[in-house]
């Protein structure tokens, strides 16, 4: 396991502070906030202790509320809203500052078997020969309004191997092309044979790039690049299979419509063989700087 990925999964790993409260580290994200996937990925987590390990999170719903501050740890409470025969529900607020930040909503299953039916996994090519991460990055450099982005993004990404499988909307600034975006993603190392961790690293990557087919669509290269500036609004996922996060996973991603400051991506996840692990839903504030 790499160092970077071991330090992941030690932000995640919660300290517990009463039965239903949890408290979590924070850290810098590529702007100076915490990053959402790391809210999202920390509050399955609270979420996901207080339910049986036979249950496996299969849904979530989400809502980013404010900006959370990276110098602060964040306060996680677990509200026990259902415990059934099959279904588990838990609703999560993350609070810092005496305010909260976000919440999620979770849903978790007893395993049965059931109807067998899905989409197509789309064609893609080997993850193995595109670019890595820090292969491609540097060579746009030039496009940055800060000198220290491609460091930070580096560092950010350091526990999970992500490679584009077309050019990332950074590197094609002033083109506007389909709103369409493909990646291959695993973490840098094997994980635990843990369920519940590897659908909180599969949170944690996707706020990664989901938006990205909005600015596709609007020849914009985003927020490092300084033609546009946003932030997550809500966020949803559905776990339909199961899944390793520390083995390659496709997400697909598309951007169906964008208007009044907001931009919805939408994407499906599959496994390398194909099988239909994950769908996503977002939408986020997307506003061109006056």
């Amino acid at each position: 396991m790499s160092e970077a990925l071991q330090s992941l999964l030690d932000l995640l790993d919660l300290e517990r502070i009463e039965e239903n409260i949890f408290r979590g580290r924070s850290r810098s994200a590529v702007v100076p906030r915490v990053f959402g996937g790391q809210v999202a990925a920390q509050a399955l987590v609270a979420a996901g202790r207080t339910v049986p390990e036979d249950r496996l999170a299969h849904s979530l719903h989400a809502y980013f509320l404010r900006i959370g501050d990276p110098g602060a740890p964040i306060v996680y409470s677990v509200d026990r809203i259902r415990d059934g025969r099959s279904f588990t529900t838990r609703r999560v607020v993350a609070v810092q500052h005496g305010q909260p930040i976000f919440h999620l909503s979770a849903s978790f299953q007893v395993y049965e078997e059931g109807m067998e039916h899905q989409a197509p996994m789309p064609s893609a090519p080997d993850p193995e020969t595109l670019p890595t991460t820090a292969e491609q990055l540097p060579l746009y450099a030039d496009v940055f309004t800060d000198p220290d982005v491609v460091e930070r993004i580096l560092e950010a990404r350091e526990s999970v191997d992500l490679r584009y499988v077309d050019p990332p909307p950074y590197a094609t600034v002033g083109e506007a092309r389909e709103p369409r975006s493909q990646v291959w993603f695993r973490t840098n190392g094997k994980l635990a044979d843990d369920p519940l961790l590897h659908v909180v690293l599969a949170t944690y990557v996707s706020d990664m790039t989901l938006l990205d087919s909005i600015l596709l669509a609007h020849g914009r290269g985003g927020w490092v690049t300084g033609d546009v500036v946003g932030a997550s609004l809500d966020h949803a996922m559905w776990f339909h299979r199961p899944f390793r996060a520390d083995e390659w996973l496709l997400y697909d991603q598309e951007s169906p419509s964008a208007s009044g400051g907001r931009g919805l991506g939408q994407a499906r996840i599959y496994t390398q063989d194909g099988r239909l692990a994950i769908s996503v839903i977002q939408e986020g504030v997307v506003r061109v700087p006056r």
